[in-house]
């Protein structure tokens, strides 16, 4: 259905709510008696047609599904497969079926302010807030098949930190992340073509071969206009920047790919000069190798937030989602994750993190306005698949 399955929950037998129910981890934590839903299979109570389960979700906003056995096969598909269906999912943390009747109701208007539903500050604190293209009459079953064949695959092998942050996940009964590693291309290759390394690399090969041996910076700390002007020159910056990208606390473009490049291990600051590192004169004229070092250093970050930021982008950027899509669902899997925007309980928190932006000069960021920067890099795709297997046993 797309929730994440972060409340609380209980099966019940039936659709009064004091009906027979299993104990979650929950209850059982909380020294409640009862059959523990985990050693309850599916078939000892649901075996003949006209069978029913019923599922409650959030108690606070009070979800009731009902599951009933519509037939009982000879044989067992192939494939799990949806048959049909109509409207869409509500949003989870809605507000339960009052909240999720202004929501929908909002959406139908097309956005009528006089009909914002009462918990957003205003329009585009409730747009950023819903799904994306969210729209509560919407059903595809293609979409759907294609979320279920997702949601049955055997995620990618991961170790290590991402290994622990999956399985924090699983044991809170949230399967997202699972489902971006169990995708089709989370499997596939992590080779790159000569051409894909050089396309791939070009951005911070031109960086280091303008920087060459050194360059001196301004009192302050920063390049100085004339290297700030080529670099916006040479990477394409100035065909869409507006303004003279002649400093960089103007051109935060070009700030970007020094600080990212800094980052990487490929520059360091040293007496005023910013100055390539042994790494970067070994592998800068080589865009494989460079691939490799850039490879081996991600995710970028030492704090908490910034590695887990770091291993949901490459997940999702590994999955094959489109770059345009990579906060998004990054900032849904910091969520689940119980990273806060310290906004408030609606809003992700920012998926803004160094791993995230040097994805993004992968994919092209600097030649072409921010944010045009759209569809499926297969390339970049392998890239972020090699980093996540690069500390498999």
């Amino acid at each position: 259905m797309g929730w994440y399955d972060s409340h609380l929950h209980r099966f019940r037998m039936g659709n009064d709510h004091r009906s027979a129910c299993f104990a979650t981890e929950f209850d059982l934590d909380e020294g409640d008696e009862g059959i523990p839903e985990s050693d309850v299979r599916l078939d000892q109570i649901l075996a003949e047609k006209g069978d029913e389960l019923w599922y409650e979700c959030d108690f606070g906003d009070g979800w009731d599904h009902k599951l009933v056995v519509e037939a009982v096969l000879d044989e067992p598909l192939a494939t799990v497969r949806c048959t049909a269906g109509r409207m869409a999912c509500p949003p989870e943390d809605c507000g339960g079926i009052a909240g999720y009747e202004e929501l929908a109701a909002w959406v139908r208007s097309g956005y009528d302010d006089t009909l914002l539903p009462q918990s957003f500050e205003d329009a585009e604190h409730g747009r950023n807030w819903l799904p994306l293209d969210w729209h509560p009459d919407h059903f595809d079953i293609d979409e759907t098949n294609e979320a279920l064949a997702v949601a049955s695959a055997e995620p990618v092998a991961v170790t290590g930190e991402l290994a622990e942050l999956a399985g924090q996940l699983e044991r809170r009964g949230i399967q997202a992340l699972r489902e971006v590693l169990g995708r089709p291309i989370s499997h596939a290759p992590v080779d790159l073509s000569d051409g894909s390394a050089a396309r791939l690399t070009e951005t911070y090969r031109t960086f280091l071969d303008i920087v060459g041996d050194g360059v001196a910076l301004t009192a302050a700390g920063y390049l100085r206009p004339a290297v700030v002007e080529e670099i916006a020159a040479r990477t394409g910056i100035a065909e869409w920047w507006i303004g003279k990208a002649n400093r960089e606390d103007m051109t935060h473009p070009v700030a970007e790919i020094r600080s990212t490049a800094r980052a990487l291990g490929l520059v360091s600051v040293r007496k005023g000069q910013l100055a390539p590192t042994a790494a970067a004169r070994r592998c800068s004229n080589d865009p494989q190798a460079l691939v490799a070092h850039i490879v081996g250093r991600l995710p970028i970050g030492t704090k908490d937030y910034e590695r887990h930021a770091g291993w949901m982008v490459l997940a999702v950027a590994g999955g094959g989602t489109p770059v345009e899509q990579w906060r998004a669902e990054t900032a849904d899997l910091l969520q689940a994750l119980g990273w806060s925007s310290g906004r408030d309980r609606f809003t992700p928190p920012p998926p803004t993190s160094p791993t995230l932006q040097i994805l993004e000069q992968l994919a092209g960021a600097s030649r072409v306005r921010w944010g045009e920067v759209k569809g499926t890099d297969s390339a970049v795709a392998a890239v972020a698949r090699a980093a996540i297997q690069r500390s498999r046993p």
